[in-house]
C-alpha cells in the first residue's frame, strides 16, 4: 500500500460543516508529537465491548502514524490532503466509536443502515426534486445495499414496478422520470433494480424489442456506445450496454439504420474491445486520451470480463502489470480507503470502484481455478494473496465511513453526510474485502456471455479484524447484484430467445 508524501509545515484545524461541534472536536486533533499521539490515540481506543475490557487494541502504525515520507513542496492539494488525514486518524484508532473490539475495530451499524436505506425508498423532501432524473438510481442504490446488509428486497416488486414502467420510453430503454430522455445509466439502474427485486413480472416488464433497436443507435462507428442518443461517448456506455445485453440476452445483430453499420461492423460487440484498450493510460479514462479515474477501471474492467473470461480479455486489451501498479496508487496510508484518480482524496465510494477492481484483476491473472495462466507475466502464487490491503480497507470503511448519528448509512469520509449513493458502494466494497472470487471455469465460445462460472467464499487468510457478524452478504464483481439474482435473470431471458 502506497505512503502519502506529505511535507512538513503548521497543520490547519479540520472544520467540519456538517457535523456538531462534539464531532468536530473529536475528528481535529490538536498538535502533539508523534509518540504522544500514538500513545493517547492507543489509550482512547481501549476496547469497551464485553469480550475486549482493559485490552488496548491492536492497530497497525501504519494506521495510527503519519507518512514517513513529506513533500517539502506545498500545495492546495497537499494541504487538503493533510487536512484529510488529520480528520480520519483519531477515528482509525477508535476514537469516537463507543465499542470497538480487540483490533480498534467498531461494529456494523446494520440496523441504523438498514432503516436509511429503507427511508430513503419512502417519500423524499423537496430538496430531492432535483434528483428526479436519477430516480433509477436510488433504487439501484437502496435495494442493493439493503441485498447487501441481509435484507430480502422482494417485497418492493410491485411498487418498483409501477415506479419504472413509466419511465421507459417506447424508443427504447429507461430514463430517469416520467417524460424524460433514455440514458444508459438509468437504464443500467433500472433493469439491476428489476432483477434485485427479481420475479417474472419484473423481468417481463422489459422492452427487449426496442432496448435492441436503441442500443443499435447508441453503437458507434469506433466501436463505443453513446451514453445516450447524440450524447457522450465513454467507457461507462461500453460496461452498461454489455451488462445489459448479456443479462437480457439482447440478440447481437445490428440493426441496418445503426451508425456502427457505415464502419462495417455487423454486431453490438464489433470493435468494442479494442475501442475499451484504447482508454487505458496507466490506469483508464473515460474515453481515450482522458485522464485515468477508477470508477473507470472498474467499468473497463467489467465490460471485458463480459465480452469474454477475463484472463483472455484483459491481459489481451490491457497492460496489466502497469493497470495493478495504477490501482495499487490509489490505496493510501494512513487513511486505508481508496482515491479515484491521482492527487485526489480517499472517498468511501471507491471502495467500490477500485476496490471492485481487484477480483478481475486476480481472474485476469489466475484464469480459472487449476488453469495455470498463460497470459499474464505475475501470476499469484498463492490463491489467497491479496492486491491491495484487505485489512486496511475494512478498517477505513468501518471507522471512517460510518455515520454515527441515529442517521445511519455510510459516506464519503467522517466530515460527510451519508446517502444512499456512498451506502451502496461502500457495502459493495466490504464485501469485496470480506469475500474471495475465484473464476471456476471460462466459457467455451466468447459468444456464450453467460459461460463463466464464479465461485465465492469468505476470505479467512491472515488476520480477521472484524466480527464474523458483520461480515455483509456477496455481489457480483462484473454485475454488482447478488449472484443469484444474475444467474435467475440470465436464466429467464436464455429461456425467450429473439423477441
Amino acid at each position: 500500500m502506497k505512503a502519502r508524501p506529505r511535507h512538513s509545515r503548521t497543520r490547519h484545524r479540520v472544520v467540519f460543516k456538517h457535523h456538531d461541534k462534539k464531532m468536530a472536536a473529536m475528528a481535529a486533533p490538536q498538535p502533539r508529537s508523534p509518540v504522544a499521539a500514538d500513545s493517547e490515540s492507543r489509550e482512547s481506543s481501549l476496547a469497551r465491548d464485553e469480550g475486549h475490557v482493559g485490552l488496548v487494541p491492536s492497530i497497525p502504525g501504519l494506521f495510527t502514524s503519519e507518512p514517513p515520507i513529506r513533500d517539502a513542496l506545498a500545495t492546495d492539494s497537499s494541504q487538503i490532503q493533510d487536512e484529510t488525514v488529520e480528520e480520519c486518524m483519531p477515528f482509525l484508532t477508535g476514537y469516537g466509536h463507543d465499542n470497538c473490539n480487540a483490533h480498534g475495530i467498531p461494529p456494523l451499524l446494520r440496523d441504523r443502515h438498514v432503516k436509511f436505506l429503507q427511508k430513503q425508498l419512502g417519500l423524499l423532501p423537496s430538496m430531492f426534486k432535483g434528483a428526479d432524473p436519477s430516480r433509477p438510481w436510488i433504487f439501484y442504490w437502496c435495494l442493493a445495499g439493503l441485498s447487501l446488509l441481509g435484507e430480502d428486497v422482494a417485497g418492493y416488486r410491485s411498487r418498483l414496478i409501477e415506479t419504472v414502467r413509466p419511465m421507459q420510453n417506447e424508443t427504447g430503454g429507461f430514463a430517469g422520470g416520467f417524460g424524460q430522455t433514455s440514458h444508459l445509466a438509468t437504464t443500467y439502474a433500472a433493469v439491476l433494480s428489476l432483477a434485485l427485486v427479481g420475479g417474472d413480472e419484473a423481468y417481463e416488464l422489459v422492452d427487449r424489442r426496442s432496448m435492441w433497436k436503441w442500443l443499435c443507435s447508441l453503437k458507434q462507428p469506433d466501436g463505443g456506445f453513446q451514453m445516450a442518443v447524440g450524447g457522450e461517448e465513454d467507457v461507462r456506455g461500453a460496461y452498461c450496454a454489455s451488462v445489459l445485453i448479456s443479462l437480457l440476452n439482447i440478440p447481437l445483430d445490428l440493426s441496418s439504420d445503426s451508425p456502427a453499420c457505415s464502419a462495417g461492423h455487423t454486431d453490438l460487440f464489433g470493435g468494442l474491445p479494442e475501442w475499451v484498450g484504447r482508454c487505458m493510460s496507466g490506469g483508464v479514462s473515460a474515453s481515450p486520451g482522458f485522464e485515468a479515474h477508477g470508477a473507470y477501471a472498474f467499468c473497463a474492467l467489467g465490460c471485458l470480463s463480459i465480452l469474454d473470461s477475463p484472463h483472455r480479455t484483459i491481459p489481451k486489451y490491457f497492460d496489466v502489470p502497469r493497470l495493478l501498479s495504477w490501482l495499487s496508487s490509489r490505496q493510501y496510508a494512513p487513511e486505508g480507503g481508496f482515491s479515484g484518480r491521482t492527487n485526489k482524496l480517499v472517498d468511501g465510494c471507491y471502495s467500490h470502484w477500485v476496490g471492485g477492481c481487484w477480483p478481475l484483476i486476480e481472474a485476469s491473472l489466475r484464469g480459472p481455478e487449476g488453469q495455470e495462466d498463460q497470459h499474464a507475466d505475475h501470476p499469484l502464487t498463492q490463491a489467497d494473496n491479496s492486491l491491495f490491503s484487505r485489512n486496511g480497507l475494512i478498517r477505513y470503511i468501518f471507522c471512517c465511513c460510518q455515520d454515527l448519528s441515529r442517521r445511519g448509512g455510510l459516506r464519503d469520509k467522517p466530515s460527510k453526510y451519508s446517502d444512499a449513493y456512498h451506502t451502496c458502494y461502500v457495502l459493495s466494497g466490504l464485501s469485496s474485502a470480506q469475500h474471495k472470487w475465484t473464476l471456476i471455469s471460462a466459457r467455451v465460445d466468447a459468444a456464450m456471455l453467460d459461460g463463466d462460472r464464479w465461485s465465492v467464499a469468505p476470505f479467512t487468510s491472515g488476520e480477521q479484524i472484524f466480527e464474523e457478524s458483520d461480515r455483509v452478504e456477496t455481489t457480483h464483481p462484473v454485475y454488482v447484484i447478488p449472484q443469484h439474482k444474475v444467474d435467475a435473470c440470465q436464466q429467464y431471458f436464455t429461456s425467450r430467445p429473439g423477441f
